[in-house]
């Protein structure tokens, strides 16, 4: 049996805890028939990272945490049509299979793409979970396509996801984008990301109707709580919400009187409920292309040399506060 290192949560608990990271040997399951062995080059850490590592069921310790990746293929199923060893690729897996912070890992093929080969592993590693996010909440949950017009007001403008909206909704439609963004450095990275306008989210509503006194056709939301009245006044009737976090008691009669829907985007259905569809295969691939194009770029912006406990500390500490701008990258040589 192949076995691997990884580092793992031994209990849950927050980043600074002392069995939040241990570096433990594993042993990796065998390969089902359209899975591939991967040797990890790189990973990136997500808001989803620190949920799971703060709540996990202490039974399944040790936790291997971790979800987006780029690497390269060693070894593949017995069905795998869509990969070769050797071959590099990216993805960011399944929620209900252990993670990728580990020198190797199993995914299934049906949720993985070719690595963008303009990309080094790093800047690979920073864009499959939030690109399915933003790709599903653009082209799934709101049916929009090349000759979609109209605006879309993207609340966490900076954040990863946030990020991916804006440089999606540049590339693949004809929406005008409306991100929020408070720091300078906010500013920046939603304008460089692609933004048309960069907003103040602390008086939400004056600050869009400043630059869309229409208000907005569309509103991507990273953070939901106390904004629902505001989505509500900007949004037309039949407008939608498509919204990414866990606000606890969310109220959503604000929407019921110009008939708006609210939406739920969780990037992790697809491998959960439908573990047959290569949907996440066939848009990272599309993403690959894009990028290799020009018209996609990485979105990382912190890079940690080194795939160890220390820098997984350092890298859920910035990502658990919040305010990291793009995303945080760890490489091994």
């Amino acid at each position: 049996m192949t076995s691997t290192t990884a580092i793992a949560s031994l209990r849950p608990g927050d980043a600074d805890a002392p069995d939040s990271f241990a570096t433990v040997q594993l042993d990796l399951p065998p390969l089902g028939p359209h899975d591939l062995l991967v040797d990890v080059r790189a990973v990136s850490v997500n808001p989803v990272d620190g949920k799971v590592r703060s709540s996990f069921d202490p039974d399944q310790a040790p936790k291997v945490l971790g979800f987006d990746a780029s690497g390269t293929v060693t070894a593949v199923g017995g069905a795998v049509t869509r990969f070769a060893v050797g071959d590099d690729v990216f993805y960011a897996g399944s929620i209900a299979r252990p993670g990728t912070n580990a020198q190797l890992h199993v995914v299934d093929e049906r949720v993985v793409g070719p690595k963008p080969a303009s990309l080094s592993h790093a800047d690979a590693a920073a864009l499959p979970l939030t690109t399915i996010t933003a790709w599903e909440t653009l082209f799934d949950r709101l049916g929009l396509g090349a000759g979609s017009t109209g605006t879309i007001l993207v609340v966490g403008g900076a954040g990863g996801v946030g990020s991916m909206i804006a440089q999606l909704a540049r590339a693949r439609t004809q929406l005008t984008v409306v991100a929020t963004g408070a720091r300078p450095e906010s500013v920046a990275w939603a304008t460089r990301m692609g933004a048309h306008h960069v907003v103040d989210h602390h008086d939400l509503v004056a600050a869009v109707r400043a630059v869309a006194p229409d208000g907005v056709d569309h509103v991507f939301s990273a953070f939901s709580a106390g904004n629902v009245e505001a989505y509500a006044e900007l949004l037309p009737v039949h407008g939608a919400v498509v919204a990414i976090d866990d606000p606890v008691g969310l109220d959503l009669m604000p929407l019921k009187s110009k008939a708006q829907t609210w939406h739920w985007e969780f990037m992790f259905a697809r491998p959960l409920h439908l573990p047959e569809d290569s949907s996440q295969h066939e848009l990272l691939a599309e993403v690959a292309r894009l990028v290799d194009a020009g018209q996609l770029r990485t979105t990382a912006t912190v890079r940690f040399d080194g795939i160890t406990e220390e820098n997984l500390r350092e890298a859920h500490r910035l990502v658990d506060a919040g305010t990291v701008v793009g995303k945080v990258v760890l490489s091994r040589g």
